[in-house]
């Protein structure tokens, strides 16, 4: 596969102030932000090559690295990374970065970084290796991904990151928040942790670097950095690796050999620093993990992007939208809608009462988003105006899209939408929330059955990715077109889903929860069940998630899918019996004690038939599908991969069904 090779643009810059002349290089691939610079064997050769002829020159007093617009730079060509094929070669993709970057912190001239666009893994460790930082105020994304995708920063983060700003922001940086769902910071977040020195606004970003490059050249600025005392060290990595521990159990190496780097990097000096990450990096670029990782990143990176089934029609324009209901669902519903369409969202309900409840909900999280500095003073009060109630369904009258947040109950949402279908006009879209009822039946007492969808959000509706988007027999493709057009807009990942019982999510998690629920019907005691799982690093355990759930409803979800399939979905006896008394605690029944390896293949075998089944149903279009609805929707982890790899690579998928999910 051939490298888009970044490249390194050379020009001169003469400084202000006298300070002489600078050498700068634009990194640039070539293309626009929406294919980023990164860095194979090519581009890091492009930059070696640069800094070979500016150390050959005696005429610059300093030198300068900057992006192409938007964008500085994303780290390693991870393209490139997926083809290595064995560990020696692993360990010259390290040895090579090192050997190039940490030139910029190595010339007899002061090196600069101008952060100017996304940094992210290689291209934010580039910046650290130069002397001094300046960063946009605009920046959108400043992250260490590695640990999330399976790697380790190995280009000098680990060692140069905590001798920076310290122990403590630096595990924040390179392993907490890949491991809260790879969150990234903003550039001016990135200057509050001391990863840059000085902080610009975006409009005049280069013109201000230069001048205060200029006026450290000349020793009018003084960068003074704190440092850090080697009691703070060890403390800091025991806790962290503690809370990894609760997260992974274990379960995936890189979180642990980061933190192992970073302990190294108090007392190693940059030889050995560099040389314990080549070394780490080449047994990870190997591993399963990364692998596994690779395959999720592309998924969420390509698939979600472009979703398979999506009708070549386009989808209609969406000017207004409507809520059935004004409970904490509806209330999620309206303000993730307000805030993404910038329309007006108008929540209907019972009584005054509620609907004044509903509404003050949302403004209440508007005075939130305001206190942490997510919306200014204008865009709050333009979205509190956006959002208001009403008792009456006329209100709907001129809405483009309404979706019901109601009991789940078939005949009320018929109703509902009987109600709704009076008022609104004939190209309205009509949304169900339904997490398992069938969009068919619900739509069968519509004049107009083809403009019902499912629509079906994962709770809390702002943080979760994913949107189940359901066809049943009668939707139409302008209905699909407009519900996938929403959910770009909205921000989210949508897969089109066959109406099944229980859709994709639900329905695995459903299987799954049977399977160790079963378990303990047969007399393995709740904590081995609860426990078998935990080699995999799953978000929480089993019965942890039962307790989120709440048992009652995760019985009515078991009752349902046993009414559809009894053979695979029994219902627990001692679920039904917890539910009944009302008791807290899962008792175990008599018959055969399972041992957590015994629950765990329980379990794996029983989402291998599942899946097998649902992609012979046509419930979605393939595998990669089921894998990205797992990922995003129940936080199946990035490093296992989707769950159909993971099957095939245990061997499961063969076992159960014969064959894998995957070529």
């Amino acid at each position: 596969m051939s490298e888009l090779v970044t490249h390194a643009l050379v020009r001169d810059v003469e400084l202000p102030y006298g300070a002489g002349t600078m050498a700068l290089i634009t990194l640039d691939n070539g293309e626009d932000h929406t294919k980023p610079n990164t860095f194979g064997e090519g581009g890091l050769n492009e930059l070696r090559n640069a800094l070979d002829a500016i150390e050959k020159r005696t005429d610059l007093t300093a030198v300068g690295v900057t992006g192409k617009p938007f964008i500085f730079a994303v780290g390693a060509d991870l393209k490139e990374a997926s083809t290595i094929s064995g560990r020696e070669q692993a360990h010259l993709v390290g040895q090579l970065g090192h050997a190039v970057f940490r030139r910029l912190g190595e010339l007899a001239i002061p090196s600069f970084a101008f952060v100017n666009g996304a940094a992210m893994g290689g291209g934010l460790e580039l910046a650290l290796h130069c002397t001094y930082r300046t960063i946009s105020a605009g920046v959108p994304a400043v992250a260490f991904p590695e640990c999330f995708l399976g790697l380790v920063p190995g280009w000098g983060g680990t060692y140069l990151t905590p001798r920076l700003i310290g122990p403590e922001k630096a595990i924040k940086l390179i392993v907490e928040n890949p491991l809260s769902q790879n969150r990234m910071i903003k550039g001016p977040e990135a200057y509050g942790l001391g990863l840059a020195d000085a902080l610009f606004e975006p409009a005049d970003f280069l013109e201000e670097s230069l001048r205060w490059a200029a006026r450290v050249v000349n020793g009018d600025v003084v960068v003074d950095r704190p440092g850090h005392e080697a009691a703070d060290w060890a403390p800091v990595v025991a806790q962290a690796r503690q809370l990894v521990d609760l997260k992974l159990r274990g379960a995936a190496p890189a979180p642990y050999r980061a933190l192992e780097l970073i302990e190294k990097a108090r007392t190693s000096d940059r030889d050995t620093g560099f040389a314990a990450e080549d070394d780490v990096l080449a047994d990870l670029i190997m591993s399963d993990e990364l692998r596994a990782g690779l395959y999720a990143f592309d998924l969420t990176q390509r698939r979600a992007k472009k979703p398979a089934g999506v009708p070549e029609v386009p989808g209609r324009a969406i000017t207004k939208i409507g809520v059935v209901g004004a409970g904490l669902m509806a209330s999620q519903f309206a303000l993730l809608f307000a805030r993404r369409l910038q329309v007006p969202v108008v929540l209907t309900d019972l009584d005054q009462e509620r609907v004044d409840m509903g509404v003050g909900h949302v403004h209440r999280e508007v005075d939130a988003l305001r206190a942490k500095g997510r919306v200014t003073a204008d865009q709050a009060t333009r979205l509190k105006k956006l959002v208001t109630g009403s008792m009456t369904k006329e209100a709907f009258a001129d809405a483009d899209f309404v979706i019901e947040a109601v009991f789940e109950d078939l005949k009320v949402k018929q109703k509902v939408f009987a109600e709704v279908e009076e008022v609104v006009s004939d190209t309205c879209v009509l949304a169900t929330n339904t997490s398992s009822l069938s969009v068919t039946e619900m739509a069968s007492q519509l004049r107009h059955p083809e403009r019902l969808v499912g629509f079906h959000f994962f709770n809390p509706v702002a943080v979760m990715p994913l949107l189940e988007i359901v066809r049943g027999d009668a939707t139409d493709d302008v209905t699909v077109a407009t519900a996938f057009t929403a959910a770009k807009q909205l921000r989210k990942s949508a897969v089109l889903v066959k109406d099944a019982p229980a859709f994709v999510v639900n329905r695995l998690l459903t299987r799954f929860m049977g399977e160790v629920l079963a378990s303990v019907d047969s007399g393995t005691s709740a904590d081995v069940a609860d426990h078998a799982l935990d080699g995999l690093g799953l978000p929480m355990t089993p019965f942890t998630l039962l307790k989120l759930v709440g048992p009652a409803v995760a019985l009515h979800v078991a009752e349902t899918m046993n009414a559809a399939y009894p053979e695979r979905f029994p219902v627990s006896a001692a679920l039904a019996t917890m539910v009944s008394t009302g008791g807290d605690t899962l008792h175990p029944g008599r018959g055969f004690v399972s041992n957590e390896q015994e629950v765990r293949e329980r379990a794996l075998r029983g989402l291998a038939e599942e899946i097998r089944i649902m992609l012979d149903e046509g419930v979605v279009s393939a595998p990669q599908d089921i894998d990205l609805c797992l990922i995003l929707g129940a936080g199946w982890p990035f490093h296992l991969g989707g769950i159909t790899p993971y099957l095939d690579r245990t061997g499961v998928s063969e076992a159960v069904n014969g064959a894998r999910f995957l070529p």
